[in-house]
């Protein structure tokens, strides 16, 4: 191996930095423990170092002790969770992404409008589940992919809208949305869907990337949406791609025959990770060249909860 080729943008986006913010000025103002509702965001190394500051995450709203501070993740939560955290006299910090509350507004703004809405997404990711609790069961349709368009069945004589998982493949949302607006002319919703900024950025910076590489690196959690999106785009490409946790999943056979290596990381994937790749590339490849490639620079910054703002 010759070459290292870094992916920029890359790593957190403006809605995982507020998250873990969040989780950090609460620690600094109120003390540990802190109580978290689910990971973060979707990262083990994240989430064992704020676990380590003091921090409990637990799988529901009833773990938490009456009164507690309690945070909510990036991901948004469904609405029946702020009335389980008000009933136990919890102070909520509220750590859900601006653009994933967005698509809850939309939802809201649909349905008192009288429309029956789709949500395209992957079913069990958190955001998924958030955003199908912002509304009464039935009120939303979920689909995966183009087949489910063909095959989803909608209440008759309703006005139709979509809205869609922030973290999904560009390219793909685009095909299902063309399949929707195809079988249901009438549809509404935004033309690109709602994905945000940060996965539109890192697509398509792994896109260039894949044509100066033989292989891709992507850091980032296996239950990470925006991760896997981005491992997949280069197998898509027709090149060897690998999704890793941190250095310990590197496997030294990977890179036989390889002259250059592509490397990115998910938006929940702290570039301490990145950077330990690199240090062990560098160590395995005497003489390395690290080349940074960059497509655009992000400045997009989302503001702390009131009541952490100094």
């Amino acid at each position: 191996m010759k070459k290292l080729i870094l992916a920029t943008p890359r790593g957190f986006c403006a809605g995982v930095d507020r998250a873990i913010h969040v989780v950090e000025k609460a620690l600094e103002k109120f003390g540990p423990p802190i109580y978290v509702r689910h990971e973060i965001v979707h990262n083990k190394f994240v989430v064992d170092t704020l676990k380590e500051k003091g921090v409990l995450f637990v799988d529901e709203i009833d773990e938490v002790p009456e009164g507690s501070v309690v945070i909510f993740s990036a991901h948004g939560v469904a609405e029946h969770i702020y009335a389980d955290a008000e009933a136990r006299h919890l102070q909520v910090l509220d750590a859900s992404c601006p653009l994933v509350l967005k698509v809850h507004y939309s939802a809201k703004r649909h349905y008192n409008a009288g429309r029956h809405i789709i949500l395209i997404g992957h079913a069990g990711h958190a955001e998924v589940v958030g955003t199908l609790g912002q509304l009464p069961e039935g009120a939303i349709t979920l689909i995966r992919n183009e087949a489910d368009v063909a095959a989803v069945k909608v209440p008759e004589g309703k006005d139709l809208a979509y809205i869609t998982q922030t973290t999904l493949s560009v390219a793909e949302t685009r095909k299902i949305i063309e399949a929707l607006k195809s079988r249901f002319p009438n549809i509404i919703g935004p033309d690109a869907g709602d994905l945000c900024y940060a996965t539109g950025n890192r697509q398509s910076a792994v896109l260039e990337l894949c044509a100066h590489v033989d292989m891709l690196l992507v850091v980032g959690a296996k239950n990470s949406s925006n991760s896997s999106r981005l491992m997949e785009l280069g197998l898509e490409q027709g090149i060897k791609s690998h999704l890793i946790d941190d250095v310990n999943d590197l496997d030294p056979a990977w890179f036989e025959g390889i002259d250059t290596v592509g490397l990115s990381s998910g938006a929940s994937a702290p570039e301490v990770l990145v950077q330990g790749v690199v240090e062990w590339l560098k160590g395995k490849f005497p003489g390395l060249e690290v080349e940074n490639l960059v497509k655009l620079v992000e400045n997009t910054k989302f503001n702390l909860p009131k009541a952490l703002q100094d």
